[in-house]
């Protein structure tokens, strides 16, 4: 993804990804908290210019799986692609790495607390 100058935290993309405790196993209750602050740790740094990751855990199944907001203003769908797209991003490219990511992230966080 392209570099640009860092921007201000206001005018960043928030990006709640809020994740499912089962999907860390049957034990995933006793692990999604511990998960979501490894995931942030390791999403810090992917797209940090422009984007700030709030991995959450997902109790609520009425929230959206993914949120965007800039500031304090929640943005559409089609308002976060076309932020995206600012940056050259495509949305569905975005939601499917973030979710190719957060697989892998899984799988590393899973061998370690089994290690």
């Amino acid at each position: 993804m392209p570099k640009t100058i860092p921007l201000p935290k206001e005018k960043k993309l928030t990006v709640i990804c809020r994740i499912e405790p089962g999907c860390l196993g049957p034990d995933g209750l006793d692990h999604i908290a511990d998960f979501c602050r490894f995931a942030n740790q390791q999403l810090k740094r992917v797209d940090a210019n422009f984007v700030i990751w709030l991995p959450l855990p997902r109790y609520d199944k009425s929230l959206p799986e993914i949120q965007y907001s800039v500031g304090q203003k929640q943005l559409s769908h089609d308002k976060a692609a076309q932020y995206l797209d600012h940056f050259k991003n495509n949305l569905d490219d975005f939601e499917e790495y973030l979710h190719d990511k957060l697989s892998l992230l899984i799988d590393e966080f899973l061998a370690k607390i089994k290690a």
